[in-house]
């Protein structure tokens, strides 16, 4: 990457205004902690030496946490002021959203563009969850004899929400919301290389007027601080995204104490261009899939499907589009591709590039880091690749496609679901009965019909198989943060 120079249209570099930990509504240094140095990928400098937690600062998180779900004020409030709250927050994100979004791309090289865009989605998540905060009922049940019956959604108490670093700001947005909408505490564990918002956003939650204890940060490595989260007995629930695993490990460990788990993982997801698609659509759909966020998104369409009519022109079409893919500082506008969020994602990322080409795969585009300062990939096209091959079964999350031709439909939905993952899945046809079965037959969570990215908050989001438990987002989410409580009286 060539040097950073000034430019109208380059975002400003924002102050870093904390890097302690919060825990019980103040920004303290650890007991038994240390400190993490966070690195722009951009350039590979260090950007700030935030505080991290300890096994016993994560404890004093947990009983701050603890006393304000059952004897502070937040265990007496009103649940539309719970909801008030959530909508001075997301009012205070709206107002500080160009800093917050310049923070997210220095510290994890989003462009600032889908930094932008990713402040947008936090805003319309917290005001979501803010408008359901008092609308979370339970029923009566008309249950034999002279009994009168009914039920109540209480939260499931105090929550431990470990969070990725591919969209940091984002996915406390979507941990936050439906758990303080219920009533919840929570212990939030940001990601070891993204920290910063996170920061930022307790500050805001302060301001807005959170009650102490209501929300904690506790920054960390995940086999420390993450791990201590997990294990703690006083811990409810462990709200998980990340690799799946991970997830295995914190499955075992919440077990000794049972804790309810929910987990947002990762996919291999398919993406099918029949011959019929609308093709100019469909290779800008496809392009966008894999690219988006430099192929670090859970539900990158990293497995592209071309029948076999269309395939030698799509595959000439989705190269040229990648060649001129422009990639650089993610602060500037006109940059459509930031760098990866550190050296171990570059070096995993071309270790899979290396693999694709000992294993037969044609490289259409891309293949190389760019330049030397940096974590940048190129743009990158397998082409002819099989199912057996490595980069077509494991999750790179990176920007590297593999194009399987293919020649029928039954063919194209079995060999779609032959993958431990389950998350999404694209299809691209001007056929909408075919539409509508590719839809109902291939095993994942979300279904994109000629698009491919659209996630919204109003609707589930989750994936089966290894792909996950439970689902974020919508009224869904509400189910995972509640426990339902049956009150029977005998009538006289």
């Amino acid at each position: 990457m060539a040097s950073v120079i000034s430019s109208p249209t380059r975002a400003k570099p924002p102050a870093i205004s904390q890097t302690h930990l919060l825990i019980d509504g103040k920004w303290v240094l650890p007991t038994d902690g240390g400190t993490l140095d966070t690195v722009n990928p951009a350039t590979g400098a260090t950007i700030a030496t935030v505080f991290t937690a300890g096994k016993n600062d994560v404890d004093l998180a947990v009983k701050a946490a603890r006393r304000a779900l059952e004897s502070g004020p937040w265990s007496r409030m009103d649940a539309a002021d719970r909801g008030v709250l959530l909508f001075k927050l997301a009012d205070l994100v709206e107002k500080h959203r160009e800093e917050l979004a310049a923070l997210e791309s220095l510290n994890c090289g989003k462009t600032i563009v889908d930094s932008r865009g990713d402040m947008t989605g936090v805003v319309n998540t917290l005001r979501y969850y803010g408008g359901w905060a008092d609308k979370i009922e339970g029923r009566t049940v008309p249950v034999r004899g002279n009994f009168l019956s009914y039920t109540l959604r209480q939260p499931v108490g105090v929550v431990g929400q470990i969070i990725p670093w591919n969209f940091p700001l984002l996915m406390l947005a979507w941990k936050w919301g439906p758990a303080l909408a219920c009533g919840n505490t929570v212990i939030l564990k940001p990601a070891e290389q993204t920290p910063l918002t996170a920061l930022r956003l307790g500050e805001l939650a302060l301001e807005a007027g959170f009650p102490a204890g209501v929300v904690n940060i506790v920054n960390g490595l995940g086999e420390i601080t993450g791990d201590a989260l997990v294990r703690h007995t006083d811990v409810d629930k462990i709200a998980f995204t990340g690799h799946v695993e991970t997830a295995k490990i914190i499955q075992k460990a919440a077990a000794d104490t049972l804790k309810r788990t929910t987990f947002e993982l990762g996919g291999k997801s398919p993406n099918v261009i029949f011959a019929d698609a609308d093709l100019d659509q469909a290779v800008e759909g496809a392009f966008h899939a894999i690219y988006f966020h430099c192929g670090q998104c859970c539900t990158a369409g990293s497995r592209l499907f071309v029948q076999k009519k269309i395939h030698k022109e799509f595959v000439e079409r989705l190269a040229a589009r990648a060649k001129s893919r422009r990639v650089g500082d993610p602060l500037d506008a006109s940059t459509e591709q930031g760098p990866q969020v550190s050296q171990e994602q570059l070096e995993k990322i071309l270790h899979y590039v290396n693999l694709g080409t000992k294993e037969g795969a044609s490289l259409a585009a891309g293949g190389q880091r760019k330049g030397s300062e940096g974590y940048f990939v190129e743009p990158t096209i397998f082409d002819n690749v099989t199912d057996s091959m490595t980069i077509a079964k494991d999750e790179i999350f990176g920007p590297v496609v593999s194009v399987l031709p293919f020649e029928g439909f039954d063919e194209v939905v079995d060999r779609a679901n032959k993958t431990f993952y389950g998350l999404a899945a694209g299809v691209w046809t001007k056929d909408i009965d075919k539409a509508h079965n590719y839809a109902r037959a291939v095993k994942a969570g979300t279904i994109w019909v000629n698009c491919y990215h659209v996630v919204d908050t109003t609707t589930p989001f989750g994936g089966f198989k290894m792909s996950g438990q439970g689902r974020e987002n919508g009224e869904s989410a509400l189910e995972h943060y509640t426990e339902t409580k049956t009150v029977t009286v005998k009538l006289g």
